[in-house]
């Protein structure tokens, strides 16, 4: 069985209660009807049921009946929620004005939801952006305890069976920080080992990418990714970790052992964290674009409940999996 179909028969098996802010966006519809089909999450569609039924009867997706449809608008808890957000925001200077006006805002209600206990997780961003999605997850929900950064990774499967776990790798930071400070690069790889461990099931071994391998050459960016490994190794001294390495060490079995022998990484890596966004977020597509590998995120880490963001081409199959990505961090 593979990961994925792993982490399917999980959302199954335990089924979690996840809430789509954009309820009536067409891809988001139809992947909710195979969802609920499939009875692999509970659903909470936002939006105007009687849109959101009329989409559902002119498509032929049954399912959506059994979806529970929150609206915004009418319903009676709403007052419920702008008062949660009033009390976690009213010492930044909101008001109750502003908090009931925020709060009908899907992507806060989403974030207001799962803050008062009655969702496990959120996948939104067809409609909009990554910082859309972010900002109420930080401001409602914030980092988990010990953690201060948010990053993005990306499930890799890779037709390269010799590499990671049979072709199963975990990119990042992909997606989310443009430069991070040496103790950022840190909370990323620490995140990414629980990304791996939790999600795919697979023990982690990271390896701190840098274009230096153990000192070949010097740089402050390489000093940067030397720091980052050195802090990680202090929060999470048990994880399999090691840097600086470059991609060919951190892979390929053969390089590993003649650049850095002795390594607990080098030539078997299946997490790979990048020293910045550029190379992270170029990496990935190019891996993608090159092999075929199918790319699957990005997944955001270190938020204290799982919120997930679509990139706003995805196809109606990203959502399906990304809801099983999000039920699966919700388990955890």
């Amino acid at each position: 069985m593979s990961i994925l179909e792993q982490m399917t028969e999980r959302a199954r098996k335990n089924p979690q209660r996840i809430v789509l802010p954009e309820g009536d966006e067409p891809r988001t519809l139809e992947a909710a009807n195979i969802l609920l089909r499939d009875q692999l999450a509970q659903l909470i569609l936002i939006g105007s049921p009687e849109k959101i039924n009329q989409m559902a009867r002119d498509n032929g997706y049954e399912y959506i009946k059994n979806a529970t449809i929150f609206d915004p608008q009418t319903d009676p808890k709403m007052k419920e929620y702008a008062n949660l957000l009033f009390e976690l925001r009213k010492a930044k200077g909101m008001t109750e004005e502003e908090a009931a006006k925020k709060a009908q805002d899907p992507l806060y209600l989403g974030c207001l939801m799962i803050k008062n206990g009655d969702a496990d997780g959120e996948l939104a961003g067809a409609r909009g952006t990554t910082a859309d999605t972010i900002r109420p997850a930080f401001q409602i929900l914030k980092t988990k305890p010990g953690v201060k950064i948010v990053s993005g990774a990306f499930l890799m499967f890779t037709p390269a069976k010799h590499l990671g776990e049979e072709g199963f790798l975990v990119f990042a930071d992909c997606a989310v920080n443009p430069c991070p400070t040496a103790e950022e690069l840190a909370q990323i790889a620490v995140s990414t080992a629980e990304t791996a461990r939790t999600i795919a099931g697979i023990e982690p071994r990271v390896a701190m990418l840098s274009f230096s391998t153990k000192g070949s050459a010097k740089h402050e960016l390489i000093d940067k990714v030397t720091e980052a490994t050195r802090i990680a190794k202090e929060l999470a001294p048990d994880l399999m970790l090691d840097g600086e390495l470059q991609a060919d060490a951190a892979l390929i079995e053969a390089v590993g052992a003649k650049k850095a022998p002795g390594s607990p990484v080098a030539g078997k890596a299946n997490v790979l964290v990048f020293p910045d966004l550029q190379a992270g977020n170029i990496g990935y597509k190019l891996v993608e674009r090159f092999s075929g590998a199918d790319a699957v995120g990005p997944i955001l880490q270190g938020i204290a409940a799982p919120v997930n963001d679509l990139s706003r081409g995805c196809k109606v199959q990203d959502i399906v999996q990304m809801v099983i990505i999000t039920a699966n961090q919700a388990m955890k």
